[in-house]
């Protein structure tokens, strides 16, 4: 595909009508039928949730019934959610599968019941493929809790049907791209908070006990005032997937998913978003403003992701944080989260290497390891328990937040404008899933922002 030099903020990529073997699939529809021609792991969907639903009611649990699970979105990623599940979780098993290519599902549940046995009962009817494949599962009122591993573009519509259909969930971060996505994110929430659903996100740090304990050290004052900050999220690439013969447009995108800014939000949300989200922890919430900038020097053609970004977020209490991040072959790598307070610094480190406060004349203090492997499965036995026990766990809104700070800083570099939290929250009509969209549709050639050219929206 030829370069172009469109901008991708836009309010949507595809305009026009876009249909196979009849009508077009449009947001108006949509919203008035709740019809979504969505695929697992990789769907298509004709627009952004159903508003006004009211949420089903959870089924309650006792301290010790089973609990069937199911997994939208068999990639690695939701293979790695489900295979963590099911090694830290007792009594449970995985009763149904979903994505858009069901005929890898079956090989998929032999590898896992190699690993975990009887955990894993997937009947050959519970696999599901195709377009409607994570509708059939929603509708299982067998199922208890929903893994979505899918793109993140998807996030906000999937997350919402599982709260209106009474599942608790499991959200693989980034939960929204854009604007739009972000004010469903949140009306989920409020949903599953009203209707006694769990939503446990894959944001694994919170629960990984070197960052919850040097943070807590952070907010009892271990170094003073918080200051400033800076962060990053620098490593050495991506993967990029060929096209195959024959595939559509829509096609396509959905299957190389990462290049594409309305379903991955650039690397910023899908990957650096952990820093992110991180910061905001630190700093008691989201930012007041973002002002960045960043380029592409090394990208496929045809992507329209940058692999690099410089933000200057500022935060309330006059703080700055500087945030890098970048995906660039054979550049030096660094993960990492320093914070500056007025009697010493506190760094922490991504990954295991752990985390350590010094004082102002640089004499450790405090340290401690780090274990990300045991953060990952955390985060499912906390879920896992919230059913049971009755008390569920709902931060949709907290990664949401998260999220949409990412997308702040994307919105900045990508438009070289300052853009106020404010802005984006209550202004912005940025809504980047495709006003029509099938599986075999074309869409507009992929590009790439040019800061002073891509408007802010």
């Amino acid at each position: 595909m030829p370069k172009t030099t469109r901008p991708n903020n836009t309010t949507s990529p595809a305009n026009g009508d876009l249909a196979t073997g009849g009508e077009a699939t449009t947001r108006r529809r949509f919203m008035s039928t709740g019809a979504a021609l969505t695929a697992g792991v990789a769907a298509t969907s004709a627009a952004r949730p159903i508003r006004g639903a009211e949420p089903a009611e959870s089924v309650s649990h006792s301290p010790n019934s089973h609990i069937r699970l199911a997994l939208i979105g068999a990639g690695g990623r939701g293979s790695g959610a489900i295979n963590d599940s099911l090694s830290i979780n007792e009594n449970v098993s995985l009763a149904a599968i979903a994505d858009l290519e069901g005929d890898k599902l079956g090989k998929i549940c032999e590898s896992l019941a190699k690993r975990h046995g009887d955990k894993v009962s997937v009947a050959s009817d519970k696999m599901y493929g195709g377009i409607d494949a994570y509708k059939r599962i929603l509708d299982d009122p067998e199922i208890d809790v929903v893994l979505f591993a899918t793109p993140p573009g998807f996030r906000p519509q999937y997350v919402t049907e599982a709260v209106d259909a009474g599942k608790h969930v499991f959200a693989e971060k980034p939960t929204c791209v854009d604007p739009a996505g972000y004010r469903v994110c949140v009306e989920a929430h409020e949903k599953a908070v009203a209707n006694k659903t769990s939503i446990v996100t894959g944001t694994q740090y919170r629960r990984q006990t070197n960052y919850v304990e040097a943070i807590k050290r952070l907010h009892d004052g271990a170094i003073g005032d918080i200051i400033s900050a800076t962060a990053r999220y620098c490593s050495n690439g991506i993967w990029n997937k060929t096209r195959k013969e024959g595939m559509s447009d829509t096609e396509y995108q959905i299957y190389n998913w990462m290049h594409f800014i309305w379903l991955s939000g650039d690397q910023i949300a899908e990957q650096a978003v952990h820093n992110i989200d991180a910061i905001n922890w630190i700093m008691g919430g989201p930012p007041e403003s973002a002002y960045g900038s960043g380029g592409r020097f090394t990208r496929p053609e045809g992507s329209e992701m940058w692999d690099s970004m410089s933000i200057d977020y500022l935060y309330p209490g006059n703080r700055t944080v500087s945030f890098k991040c970048r995906q660039i072959p054979n550049a030096q790598s660094d993960n990492s989260n320093v914070i500056y307070g007025s009697k010493g610094i506190c760094t922490i480190y991504g990954l295991n290497r752990g985390a350590e406060i010094r004082d102002k004349d640089g004499n450790e203090v405090w340290s401690m390891k780090g274990d990300i492997g045991a953060a990952y499965k955390q985060e499912h036995k906390d879920l896992v328990d919230s059913v049971r026990n009755g008390k569920p766990i709902v931060e949709f809104k907290e990664t949401a937040d998260s999220s949409l700070t990412a997308v702040l800083g994307r919105m900045a570099a990508y438009t070289g404008k300052l853009v106020t939290w404010d802005f984006a929250v209550n202004e912005s009509k940025l809504d980047l899933f495709p006003e029509n969209l099938d599986m075999k549709a074309s869409l507009p050639e992929p590009a790439y922002a040019i800061p002073g050219k891509t408007k802010l929206v």
